[in-house]
């Protein structure tokens, strides 16, 4: 009787401290896992009802613009201008009769034929000065109309200063060119010569994030003053590192009272980061700053006159990076930054694998982890600014998104994502924690 009172005594002891036991252990994975989805709840927005004003646009849909639009169309014939340096030989005035005209070989550089005669330059009024005459407006003509005034100039009248033998030749020795700054964020090289690492030490984006630029200043000539020109002397068309888009920045349109009172203006109600440097869409009814898009839906026409992609002396070709195109990772993901594709789109399923934690994974879920973990974490939280410095939270069901394609969320530049388990998900792996721990035999027995 002794013995069997002292087995059953043991017996309770056994429940009684299983139970216990089953207590502690529910009590440990709520204070280190955290219960999250039980204790922490969060105020979230199904994915599926997601207004659409606060969805990502897509990207891989959207198709380069045709590069030639960034070129003007070389004209058939040269029209002069200031600064153009004529090659003017004239047989008695500019060079002896019986003389064989001077030769100039071009630079390097250029395409021009070999010019014939002395170096005589359009001035600024656009008027060539030559011996014995008066001043020859040529702005506007071509060489060959340049020349027959010449001729007129020589030979006309009742006394001309020429004989009909005299050779007059006109040729084109030097373009005039406009001088553009080029700067250009893309690509540039790191002072660390490493990658930068994101947050928690994982790879994050590149070593753009500084931001960096590389400067150039450039002698575009005549009908090569365009930003197809600039931008292939620069390097070439941006990459992936660089937003799809161009800056220019009207050189001589800028009035800087009135352009640093607009900046004030701006950047009270905005965030200074909307335009780097300073650069404005309008000050006032000029256009002093203009966009041109790489990239656009199809059957979009980009918005980009001639006048738009022809450069002038003192402006300025902007190449911006993408330093802010990254979303971010917590809760059982890890902290983490990771950078955005530029053209294509990545929604939650590839943001989930990019971050290390594959969909249907318990890598990393818990704190007991190992074949315990029988059902992984499924509920993915969004976290997206809007407007106004708020923010709204987007509830994502990977198992949906599984099945769904249409509930796979698109990421934005931004997006925190954050995930963790349903309650109904904890409670089971604590359970199945619990009976792995201590066996199902002795908490029953």
């Amino acid at each position: 009787m002794a013995n069997h009172h002292i087995r059953t005594k043991n017996s309770n002891d056994r429940k009684r401290y299983g139970h216990l036991a089953v207590l502690a252990t529910i009590a440990m994975c709520m204070s280190l896992t955290g219960c999250t989805a039980l204790f922490s709840p969060i105020d979230t927005i199904p994915a599926a009802r997601v207004p659409a004003q606060f969805l990502a646009e897509p990207q891989a849909d959207k198709i380069p613009i045709d590069v030639a639009r960034l070129r003007q169309v070389k004209p058939e014939f040269y029209t002069l201008d200031a600064e153009d340096v004529l090659g003017v030989f004239i047989e008695g005035v500019l060079g002896n009769f019986e003389e064989a005209p001077p030769v100039n070989l071009p630079a390097p550089d250029s395409d021009l034929p070999p010019a014939i005669g002395f170096p005589v330059p359009v001035r600024e009024d656009g008027t060539l000065s030559l011996p014995s005459i008066k001043p020859i407006p040529v702005r506007g003509l071509t060489l060959q109309q340049a020349e027959a005034l010449i001729q007129r100039a020589y030979r006309g009248g009742p006394n001309p200063i020429l004989k009909e033998g005299g050779r007059i030749i006109v040729t084109l020795l030097r373009e005039r060119t406009y001088r553009v700054f080029v700067v250009r964020q893309d690509n540039s090289t790191s002072s660390r010569g490493s990658q930068f690492q994101g947050v928690g030490g994982r790879a994050g984006v590149t070593d753009r994030s500084d931001q960096s630029s590389r400067g150039f200043v450039l002698q575009l000539p005549a009908y090569k003053n365009d930003v197809l020109n600039a931008l292939s002397r620069t390097g070439g068309l941006p990459g992936v590192n660089a937003k799809a888009e161009i800056k220019i920045l009207r050189g001589d349109r800028v009035n800087i009272a009135r352009r640093d009172q607009q900046l004030e203006e701006f950047y009270r109600t905005r965030k200074s980061s909307e335009f780097p440097y300073g650069m404005v869409p309008r000050i006032g009814d000029e256009t002093a700053s203009i966009s041109i898009p790489l990239r656009l839906n199809p059957g979009d026409q980009p918005n980009i006159r001639t006048e738009d992609i022809i450069l002038r002396d003192g402006d300025i070709v902007y190449v911006e990076t993408r330093e802010t195109d990254v979303y971010y990772t917590g809760g059982l993901l890890g902290g983490g930054e990771f950078p955005l594709p530029r053209d294509y789109d990545l929604d939650v399923l590839s943001a989930v694998s990019v971050a290390g934690n594959g969909v249907g994974s318990t890598r990393n879920t818990g704190f007991f982890g190992g074949a315990g973990q029988n059902l992984p974490p499924t509920e993915l939280i969004v976290l997206r600014e809007i407007a106004g410095d708020n923010q709204i939270a987007i509830r994502v069901d990977l198992n949906e998104t599984i099945n769904d394609r249409r509930t796979r969320l698109l990421i934005k530049p931004g997006d925190t994502l954050i995930l963790r388990f349903k309650p109904q998900e904890e409670l089971i792996n604590f359970a199945t924690n619990v009976f792995f721990t201590f066996g199902i035999q002795r908490l029953f027995r």
